[in-house]
């Protein structure tokens, strides 16, 4: 166990349990590794400081809106709020420990500290993954379906947050069981899963570990968001002044997440197989600190993309600074039980049938429709179900689709 902080030979300053471990191969594949100079754990500190700092108050932002405005409580954004809770659970649970070890230079809670870190870091972190998964398949899912989608079922939306901690807990016990093991990481001020370890034991955990927590996740999330591009440009080519503006505020947003998820993840994951596979030695403690820090800054990234993007989310911020209550702004609205009156000139004068249905491509932020199967004879309507009011409000337009079979 680790047990005391003393000095041995070329381990000054550093805890003697990690130095041992270096001659084992737990942190060096065999071969001792110095640890980070006292400017680069000063650096370190700095980095982690501010991850843990801004982290914190950002996901306790998104809770304290989701908590207060009761418009935010939908199903589709708990697993928004999902996200913020796993990730505040890192920046409790996981930084401010780094964050001291960073400063004093060595690990300062004990082997049994390492193994829980190690274990809570890990938890936490895939199921913030998983949960952008489940997300982006929600929204995709919503947009494909033939039926409205029910803004009050939450039945499908905690399944998919139940799923997405079992599915990190089935991935983040194994090693307390003897599958792999969790110890010291890098220059010894962080634990994580041993990537260093050449046994056929570890190796299949981190082949396994990078394939379902890492691969999987991004495949589905590229696939869902890909799918859901390819229906708004459907639509845009159905009212292409109505949509184009939407298809480019949808492929940034989704340009962004993709390009964070890879910035945040990829290098951890290649540094973890570099370590796996590699030579002893050919990933450096200084190398390997940076994708540990990036991955970690995935708590301070994912609520400005995936909340204070959502506009909904930003008119509550914005009444929470002024203390008013949160502005309203127009939205395409999808009703298959909404009378509607078609608009003079509108193309397709025959009469209405049974299967009509509306349709919208659903924001970001929160699904409110869904797109059918295009190939469809569609007119833009006008929603004739709310009175004119006197502050110039735009008219909502939706499209109703008529099935040709």
């Amino acid at each position: 166990m680790i047990v005391s902080n003393v000095s041995l030979s070329g381990c000054a300053d550093f805890n003697s349990a990690l130095c041992a471990g270096a001659g084992e191969g737990h942190l060096g594949g065999g071969s001792y590794r110095t640890t980070l100079t006292p400017t680069g754990n000063l650096v370190v500190a700095v980095c982690l400081g501010f991850i843990g700092t801004f982290g914190l108050l950002n996901n306790l932002l998104v809770l304290v809106l989701f908590c207060r405005y009761k418009m935010l409580r939908s199903p589709i954004n708990l697993l928004l709020i999902n996200i913020s809770i796993s990730d505040l659970l890192v920046c409790v649970l996981g930084t401010p420990f780094s964050f001291a070890a960073s400063t004093q230079g060595r690990w300062l809670i004990g082997e049994r500290g390492c193994v829980w870190y190690g274990f809570a870091n890990s938890l936490c972190g895939i199921v913030s993954l998983i949960s952008l998964a489940v997300l982006s398949y929600e929204r995709y899912s919503t947009m494909m379906a033939p039926t409205e989608a029910d803004s009050s079922n939450y039945r499908k939306i905690s399944l998919g947050i139940i799923l997405s901690w079992a599915y990190s807990l089935i991935w983040t016990l194994p090693p307390l069981f003897g599958w792999s093991h969790y110890g010291p990481e890098g220059p010894g001020t962080t634990c994580s899963v041993d990537w260093t370890a050449k046994t056929a034991n570890n190796i299949s955990y981190v082949i396994c570990l990078f394939i379902f927590c890492l691969i999987v996740p991004f495949l589905v999330i590229v696939f869902c968001y890909g799918k859901l591009l390819c229906a708004i440009r459907q639509v845009s080519g159905i009212n292409a002044s109505m949509s184009r503006k939407r298809e480019q505020r949808v492929l940034c947003m989704v340009v962004i997440m993709v390009m964070c998820y890879l910035i945040c993840w990829l290098p951890y994951g290649i540094m973890a197989l570099l370590a796996t596979f590699g030579p002893p030695g050919l990933v450096t403690p200084e190398a390997s600190i940076i994708p540990s820090i990036l991955a970690k800054m995935s708590t301070v990234i994912d609520p400005v993309i995936y909340v204070f993007m959502n506009k909904q989310f930003y008119r509550c911020f914005q009444a929470l600074l002024q203390c008013a209550a949160p502005r309203r702004g127009s939205s395409l609205k999808s009703s298959s039980k909404v009378p509607t009156k078609p608009m003079r000139g509108a193309a397709g004068t025959g009469p209405r049938r049974t299967n009509d249905f509306l349709f919208m491509v659903a924001s970001l932020g929160q699904p409110a429709a869904t797109v059918p199967q295009l190939g469809l004879s569609c007119e833009p309507t006008i929603d004739i179900t709310k009175a004119p009011s006197s502050d110039n409000k735009p008219v909502v337009v939706s499209l109703v689709a008529h099935r040709d079979g």
